[in-house]
């Protein structure tokens, strides 16, 4: 499949991306207006139908019961190809009858993120980062939304009350020093509420980094202006990954958007999804990372679709993955390959999964190979010795503020523990039994496996 991409046009000056007929005769000031992109969303078959020819398919999709909310800006119903119903940008947006098909381990909360929340909307995971889900609102819906639980549903949006109840969690749970907002879309909110969470964020003192995670400069530049980007500069360092799956979506007002938020000194990531037919190869993923690195974005991660209702369709195998990184890693720079991850369902977070590099080990060797299947050996010292490493220890550092939470195999590899069990396994492995172990000799002693004086 070969995409064309939209050739800008020249409004006063600059480049733009075309519009449809539909709205040609709108004022470049109404245009421009991130509310009146928001007032003037799509979300029927009556109104996409003035701009797209509709298949059979989609119209069951948009007829479906229960539907997940869709909402189409002016400003990327744009970007859609109206005659090309595999157009990546048009998959993400717009339903299909696929869409409402079950399958295999299909979930609500496929990331447990609910088991996770000890306050509504704070998900905290991992030890020294929180989550902070802030609004259910976002400028356009993706059709593969691991939250669609939530999402666009306006009778599940968080009140200020709940903001209160993330706020004083975030406060006495000193060992959080990471804090991503989320939802929904952030930048959807008012500004003076934006403005005030974000600042009551930075009075705690040891909340040392500020994440937002948007995908409003893609479905909605409009809303990046100096004033918001002179507002997020006031809550340095602070942090924005954006949410690009194709290289379509990166148009010249997108490219002005990124641009302005780098200026305000804010580093850019982008989090991509993984979605069949729409950007699940190899060429597709290269002109996506080479046209991010040269807006100044960081290719973040690439996601493993979801196990969430509705995206059934979208799902790849996790080897076309593996395949996209292999074909990326050594064959452009570094800095533009993503990291693969499957979000792990039932809670088990982030794991990065790659291609093998290592093809074996031997004591005091590592035989690697490289992107091209060159094989090397790698000597390792002799005599190395992990207990130089004592004196690195920094009072008050993050490994400090961790005591307590579960470090899992870096506890292995330290030393404290020597196994990590299943839930139940020592019941299990007891067969009922209550008292203290039979019999032993006079040289064995108790083994405790949880503990280990290393």
């Amino acid at each position: 499949m070969v995409v064309k991409s939209l050739k800008a046009v020249v409004s006063n000056g600059i480049e733009v991306t075309p519009r449809p007929a539909l709205w040609a005769d709108v004022p470049d000031e109404q245009w421009n207006d991130w509310r009146w992109q928001m007032s003037n969303r799509l979300n029927t078959i009556q109104e996409l139908e003035q701009i797209i020819r509709l298949t059979d398919d989609e119209k069951e999709g948009l007829s479906a019961a229960g539907l997940f909310r869709i909402d189409i800006t002016p400003y990327f119903a744009s970007l859609i190809a109206p005659d090309d119903p595999t157009c990546p940008v048009r998959r993400q947006v717009i339903p299909t009858g696929r869409e409402a098909r079950a399958f295999d381990a299909v979930m609500a909360d496929s990331l447990s993120e609910d088991a996770h929340s000890p306050v509504p909307g704070l998900v905290h995971r991992y030890p020294d980062r929180a989550l902070m889900l802030v609004t259910t609102e976002c400028a356009s819906y993706c059709r593969y939304c691991t939250r669609s639980r939530l999402v666009g549903d306006n009778s599940a949006n968080f009140s200020s009350a709940e903001h209160e109840e993330q706020l004083e969690y975030l406060a006495n749970t000193p060992q959080v020093r990471d804090v991503l907002l989320s939802g929904g879309d952030p930048l959807t909110m008012a500004p003076r509420r934006l403005y005030g969470l974000l600042k009551a964020l930075r009075s705690i003192p040891h909340i040392e980094i500020v994440r937002i995670g948007s995908r409003v400069p893609v479905f909605l530049p409009q809303r990046i202006t100096d004033d918001l980007c002179d507002m997020l500069a006031e809550f340095h360092p602070l942090w924005l990954n954006i949410h690009v799956n194709h290289a379509k979506e990166i148009t010249p007002e997108l490219s002005r958007a990124l641009d302005r938020l780098s200026r305000a000194g804010i580093p850019l990531g982008n989090q991509a999804v993984l979605l069949r037919g729409v950007n699940d190869s190899p060429e597709v993923q290269m002109e996506l990372v080479h046209k991010l690195v040269r807006n100044r974005v960081r290719p973040y991660y690439l996601y493993q679709c979801d196990l969430v209702q509705g995206a059934g369709h979208f799902r790849t195998p996790v080897s076309v993955g593996i395949e996209i990184i292999e074909a990326l890693r050594g064959h452009t720079s570094g800095y533009a390959v993503p990291s693969y991850i499957v979000d792990a369902p039932g809670g088990g977070g982030k794991i990065p999964v790659m291609p093998q590099y290592v093809i074996s080990q031997s004591p005091g060797k590592v035989v690697l190979r490289n992107y091209e299947g060159f094989i090397t050996t790698y000597y390792e010292p002799e005599d190395y010795d992990r207990s130089e490493r004592d004196d690195l220890w920094l009072e008050g550092s993050a490994a400090a503020r961790e005591e307590g939470a579960q470090k899992g195999v870096a506890d292995l590899n330290a030393g404290r523990r020597l196994t990590i069990k299943p839930e139940g396994f020592d019941a299990l492995h007891t067969r009922g039994r209550t008292d203290a172990i039979f019999k032993r000799g006079k040289r064995n002693r108790l083994d405790n496996y949880d503990e280990l004086d290393g």
